[in-house]
């Protein structure tokens, strides 16, 4: 790997001839990495949003067309690669560019094919003939393989890349770039890493307080440039909002007498309208307001266009209307009053629009369209926006700093932070950017320090997500055998990141050897009798420990068996506590779990109690009668009853409470082998050393230090090929299900039991292992539950379904509800008794496979959801959008799903019903699978397909 250094280098004629098609000048980086590319050199460049990272692929494009060579350019998202093949149309002509993603396949053929990152996959497992006379491949926003759902198929493709293939690797700032590039260097040769940290727009960054813009860091003696490093923030802000602070806590002592009310507090949020406001008149204008919420950003629109906010002038309406007219004019007039269409095309003609996957894509992408061109001039969007989409902005703000990752509310991580505040700041449009946060009183998040430090800080590491799945274990299988395959695991990231790991736990383990030679020979050697007698010390020590855990549990569920057991009208004694004495049960226990009966004390406290204060060790001394009805919270009723139980103390002859404690417990059983224990360490040799205490103390220390070197020995063995041994323990489980077979070799073989092994018996050297027919079958299913659909094509599972149907079995493996919204079917609405019957046998086989799952120690398979189902089969019978989305209402409380939302899924059943059209054993299924292709794909599902 080499870092390209910072002295300019003698420009090469094929840089000088691409740079004289740009209209506009190189920047420095830029130039970098175009001349190491020219040199024949693999380049990873890692530079800011907006930087200009795509010029650098652009300039790939350019040397395979100059050569009469092929070049891939793959992107994470299919909108990204609709926007690339788009771009390079406009400079190439369409018929030098193709483009393919999962819904179209344009000129597939051409020299240079844009494509999402799983369709370059796919032809590398397939070796397609594409393939041949590649010799470039641009994999743009590289980062993406830190992604935990697909960031796998990254690697696979670079690991895959035949040699001679050059690559060129485009990524946001990381701040292990050198790491990263050492990786490439490694499985794909002489790599040359280019960062760059420069923003071509500075970027300000701004607090609003109430209704006023401040400037976040004193920019009075360096500008914005460092980007926050090594800048204070603004006093000025401070004191502003210190004052507010005084004002708001003077507001709350004014005295509440006559005439006053309880006022809320001086300062106010402003309402999205106000902040818009405050930035038009600032000439801060376009703007992207993230919200972390799909509702969030539609309830800012609405509450936009309540006020009198209208940021667009007559000749901006009428473009406006012009383009929503077009994009919208294959949707049919009852989808559009599904879709709220008249509040959204009312909002755009202000200039108003909400950006999320929520959205219809037709919608998404004509807000992306309005927005680029200038007309649209506030989004307010979710943070998937900033994920590629080509939508920069001369103002970014964010409302909260805090945002749900599914499971909880978290901060933004400086990463985040820097990802959306990257969108700010138009190149060759905009002087500078600007970031504004909105401060909240209550909220530690928009503190000033507390943003500051997220804008100041530098540390992005991209992580690997890479694990083998059944597919590349199969595909990995039938292209290069068992050994091969790990040895490729053992060359991806993960494997790369684990083993740099590896390298500080192995220099901790040799720290504490040499400690451990060091006391030892203070004791006299690593045999030294006196470390045998601290070892049966601490033996003797854990002991005592477990057995007084033991004995514990014990006494508390036996005081809690004897309080379940106590019964109106009981006397007892309170054993424990400064309740003690005579108490009479006034209402049993109720929670067998935590049973708290009611009682009445001799001293006259009533109350419940627990095995903290009864141990229950001898049975109820007796039985009262108590009244009908015991109103024990009425002090009188307490004395007379407190009485009453005295003197039926009295005549049962039980003692008085007064000197009587509880502490007379009975001594526990002698643990045999603790006594043995105990008698060992007294004839010990060691036990009569006049130090022996001194010893003993350097002898703990040692074998402290010998459980930690343990402890490290261990995270290294987990660490090292772990890859592999997962890879092993798919290979044995898709043996056993007859994936695989091994040549030579009868019944399938278990995995060895070498502790921390887990080698296959005939994967490494008895036999060879064969990919079977159904194997074959499941190397073409590319999906999260990959082996689940491949299991339920090869038992019929899904045969005999109609073409709705199927849509609906297809879409519960695929399906996953969201939190907020969509939970999964209990079954009622089910819409066939076929259906159902295919849902529950796929239910069956993912609870086998599960179960074999758990006895691998492998990544358990995701349960199939029905919450989709209704939906899908609707729309695939009837292609009425109004019904299908009434039909997604499963929990019946009128909360559907979003059309976005809806079209996106049916777009994954598509994808994966084409799987099953190429995949499926019997030609009645494949023909079924093509009729749900054509039932999905209509009206919206259809409409604007990228």
């Amino acid at each position: 790997m080499t870092t390209q250094p910072d002295e300019p280098v003698s420009p090469t004629d094929d840089v000088v001839a691409f740079a004289d098609l740009l209209s506009f000048a190189l920047d420095d980086f830029q130039r970098r990495a175009c001349e190491a590319l020219a040199r024949g050199h693999g380049v990873l460049v890692c530079a800011p949003t907006g930087a200009g990272k795509t010029v650098v692929g652009e300039f790939a494009v350019h040397l395979a067309l100059a050569a009469g060579r092929k070049c891939f350019y793959t992107t994470p998202i299919k909108a990204l690669s609709n926007q690339k093949h788009n771009d390079l149309v406009g400079r190439y002509g369409p018929k030098r560019i193709g483009l393919l993603t999962g819904d179209q396949a344009i000129n597939g053929d051409a020299d240079v094919v844009v494509m999402t990152t799983e369709v370059l996959r796919n032809m590398l497992y397939a070796d397609s003939r594409a393939l041949q006379g590649l010799s470039y491949v641009v994999m743009d926003e590289v980062h993406f393989l830190a992604d935990r759902m697909r960031g796998a198929v990254w690697e696979e493709v670079i690991l895959h890349l035949p040699d001679d293939v050059r690559l060129v690797s485009l990524s946001a700032t990381v701040s292990n770039a050198e790491e990263f590039g050492g990786w490439i260097q490694t499985v794909r040769g002489d790599t040359t890493v280019v960062v760059d940290e420069h923003r071509p727009v500075p970027l300000w960054q701004h607090v609003m307080v109430g209704k006023r813009l401040m400037d976040l860091f004193d920019y009075r003696a360096s500008g914005p440039r460092k980007g926050g490093r090594d800048l204070l923030v603004d006093p000025e802000l401070l004191r502003h909002i210190a004052h507010r602070r005084e004002a708001d806590r003077l507001a709350d002592w004014q005295p509440r007498g006559r005439g006053r009310t309880n006022r809320p507090s001086l300062f106010r949020t402003p309402s999205r309208a106000d902040v818009i406001s405050v930035l038009q008149q600032g000439d801060l204008l376009p703007a992207i307001t993230f919200i972390f919420s799909r509702a969030g950003c539609d309830a800012a629109v609405k509450q936009c266009l309540r006020s009198s906010l209208r940021l667009t002038t007559d000749e901006e309406r009428a473009r406006i209307a012009e383009i929503v007219d077009r994009r919208t004019a294959d949707l049919n007039d009852a989808d559009l009053v599904v879709l709220d269409f008249h509040q959204w095309r009312e909002g755009l003609l202000r200039g108003l629009a909400a950006h999320h996957a929520g959205m219809l894509p037709t919608f998404r992408h004509t807000v992306e369209e309005l927005f680029t061109a200038g007309l649209v001039k506030a989004v307010f969007a979710t943070e998937t926006l900033a994920l590629g989409i080509n939508m920069p902005a001369r103002t970014v703000v964010l409302e909260r700093l805090v945002k749900f990752n599914g499971e909880q509310h978290l901060p933004l991580t400086p990463g985040e932070y820097t990802q959306l505040t990257g969108r700010a700041g138009r190149r060759g449009i905009d002087v500078e950017g600007h970031a504004v946060v909105l401060w909240t009183p209550h909220d530690s998040t928009t503190d000033p320090a507390e943003v500051a430090g997220l804008a100041s800080t530098r540390t992005f590491p991209l992580r690997s997500s890479f694990a083998p799945t059944y597919n590349m274990t199969i595909n990995l299988v039938h292209q290069m055998g068992p050994e091969q395959a790990r040895r490729l695991l053992e060359r991806s990231f993960a494997q790369y990141q684990a083993d740099r790991s590896v390298v500080g736990l192995v220099r901790a383990v040799e720290r504490g050897e040499r400690l451990l030679g060091e006391l030892a020979d203070e004791l006299g050697g690593r045999d030294a009798a006196i470390l045998d007698y601290t070892r049966l010390r601490a033996k003797i020590s854990e002991r005592e420990r477990a057995q007084s855990r033991a004995s514990r549990l014990q006494r508390r569920q036996a005081a809690n068996d004897a309080l379940t057991a106590l019964r109106r009208g009981d006397i007892i004694t309170i054993t424990h506590g400064r309740r003690g004495g005579l108490a009479v049960v006034l209402e049993p226990a109720h929670d067998d779990d935590d049973p708290r009966p009611l009682v009445l004390s001799e001293h006259r406290w009533a109350g419940r109690i627990s095995s903290a204060d009864y141990s229950g060790s001898a049975p109820p001394m007796g039985k009262m009668t108590l009244p009908k009805r015991v109103e024990h919270r009425n002090p009188r009723a307490r004395r007379d009853l407190a009485s009453a139980l005295r003197s039926a103390a009295e005549k049962l002859e039980v003692p008085s409470a007064r000197g009587r404690r509880s502490g007379q417990a009975l001594d526990p059983d002698i643990d045999p082998e603790l006594a043995a224990l105990r008698e060992r360490m007294r004839r010990h040799a060691a036990h009569q050393l006049p130090d022996r205490e001194d010893k003993v103390r350097l002898a703990e220390r040692y074998l402290r230090i010998e459980r930690d070197n343990d402890q490290l020995r261990g995270k290294i063995a987990a660490a090292t090929n772990s890859l592999a041994r997962t890879f092993d323990r798919i290979v044995v489980l898709l043996r056993e299900r007859g994936f695989i077979t091994v040549d030579g070799v009868g019944e399938t073989n278990r995995v060895d039991g070498v502790a921390g092994t887990n080698r296959v018996d005939g994967v490494a050297g008895e036999g060879t292992l064969t990919v079977t027919d159904d194997g074959r079958l499941l190397a073409r299913i590319y999906s999260e539950s990959d082996l689940l659909v491949a299991e339920c094509l090869r038992t019929g599972v899904w045969e005999n379904l109609d073409a709705a149907e199927l849509a609906a079995a297809l879409s519960a493996v695929l399906y996953e509800s969201r939190r907020d919204g969509h939970g999964g079917s209990d079954g009622a609405d089910i819409p066939t008794g076929r259906l159902r019957r295919a849902l529950n046998q796929t239910r069956r086989l993912w609870t086998e496979l599960r179960a074999d799952e758990q006895r691998h120690r492998l990544t358990q398979s995701r349960e199939p959801d029905d919450g989709f189902v209704a939906a899908i089969h609707r729309w695939a019978s009837t292609g009425d959008l109004a019904s299908a989305l009434a039909a997604s209402d499963t929990a019946g409380n009128g909360s559907t799903m979003s059309a976005g939302d809806f079209v996106r899924w049916c777009r994954q059943v598509l994808d994966l019903a084409d799987q099953v059209r190429n995949a499926a054993p019997s030609p009645a299924l494949r023909t079924t699978a093509k009729r749900a292709i054509n039932d999905v794909r209509r009206g919206v599902v259809a409409v604007d397909a990228g």
